[in-house]
């Protein structure tokens, strides 16, 4: 990668110029969108910054072809993108299952806005984190990763595409308007320091090779459309070949693949950051902006002797449910601080398993969580009052 490629040093930048270059960091070469707000600036950087370094990026006429294009592009060995928000996220859905079902790397970023609808398209929520893990039909594992800072719009693209390209599908990267407009300090390493992941080749010659037969880790190796090995792609329930294969046998078979090789890889997927958790009695867990207001009331909270903790979810998906069940055991109260009218504070309660009550801090979209009224709820919580 050259200079241009990486623009290492510090830079005052907002989360959607920071998506763009850790993006590109990370080796994206093919970006097709749709421009919506709040999402526009990463479509709006990647016009400039691809074409610089040998890139492509194109506008489709909708969220639903740049979805396919994205797709094909990794089919023809290229690491692709798109980004969009609410309504458009909605559209991707259909293609999104596809790309699961297909097993092609790639990224999604989704900066958040209120909805629903065209809601307020200007202003923050987090009311998609339920759509990102069951939008589309079928069952099936998502990996989402959830960034509260420009700098780790940077960071998490870049893990976004690793992820995406070493487990095979797409990964979404769930932002919100207010970090993605949010202008702060980024530090873009030097490019030998940016751990990069490329997708497994194929071991076997082009006569052996079968592009869904995977290895003992339930990662099928992927090969090139182009590169000479026989390649067939459907949304249809296939087999190892690719070929379709209509009944429940292959069905079981193929989806408990896609289902597992994410699953038995939870450890290695799923990051937290933890604060005073060894003593806390009452537990603050949030992602995205609101983790940012949340860490400023549990820090108020310890001022005040309150033996708050706080659990920050980088990756929402799949969702740390052993470590909730471990701290849910020591704690008083566990509270959920987020923007919508209550969607990951379900998983809370049922990771929890009951071992103490779980309580909803939120609003329903507009305007950021105050830190002051989480920590007026976690105050209430240490006095048994919540």
């Amino acid at each position: 990668m050259s200079a241009k490629e990486v623009k290492t040093g510090i830079h005052f930048i907002n989360g959607d110029e920071a998506c763009c270059e850790g993006a590109l960091a990370a080796g994206c070469r093919f970006f097709a969108g749709y421009p919506i707000t709040p999402a526009t600036e990463v479509a709006e950087s990647m016009s400039r910054r691809l074409p610089e370094i040998g890139g492509i990026y194109i506008q489709m006429e909708d969220e639903i072809a740049s979805m396919a294009a994205i797709l094909g592009a990794s089919w023809g060995g290229v690491k692709s993108m798109t980004s969009t928000s609410g309504p458009g996220f909605s559209l991707m859905m259909e293609n999104i299952g596809l790309g699961i079902c297909t097993e092609t790397p790639c990224v999604v970023c989704n900066v958040q806005r209120a909805g629903p609808s065209t809601g307020l398209p200007t202003l923050v929520a987090q009311g998609d984190m339920m759509q990102a893990r069951w939008g589309s039909h079928g069952h099936y594992e998502i990996i989402a990763l959830s960034p509260s800072s420009p700098q780790e719009m940077f960071d998490f693209t870049i893990r976004a595409f690793n992820l995406s390209e070493y487990y095979r599908l797409p990964v979404i990267l769930l932002a919100d308007e207010t970090i993605g407009h949010m202008t702060e300090r980024v530090v873009v390493p030097p490019e030998e320091e940016i751990e990069i992941v490329n997708r497994r080749k194929p071991a076997v010659s082009r006569e052996e090779y079968l592009p869904y037969e995977a290895d003992p880790d339930g990662i099928a190796p992927m090969a090139n459309c182009g590169d000479g090995y026989r390649i067939h792609v459907t949304g249809l329930t296939h087999d190892e070949r690719g070929y379709p294969a209509m009944d429940a046998k292959a069905q079981e078979k193929m989806v408990t693949r896609l289902v597992d090789k994410i699953r038995n890889n939870r450890d290695k997927i799923i990051s937290t950051k933890n604060l005073f958790l060894d003593d806390a009695e009452v537990v603050v867990v949030s992602y995205g902006i609101s983790a940012r207001s949340s860490m400023q009331a549990v820090q108020d909270a310890r001022r005040e002797g309150i033996k708050a903790g706080l659990i920050k979810l980088d990756t929402v998906w799949p969702f740390p449910e052993d470590l909730i069940r471990a701290v849910a055991a020591s704690s008083k109260t566990m509270i959920m601080a987020e923007i919508n009218g209550g969607q990951m504070v379900l998983e809370l309660e049922r990771a929890a398993c009951g071992a103490c009550p779980v309580r909803l801090v939120s609003n329903y979209g507009g305007a950021i969580l105050h830190p002051g009224l989480i920590l007026s709820s976690i105050a209430k919580a240490a006095k048994g009052k919540l």
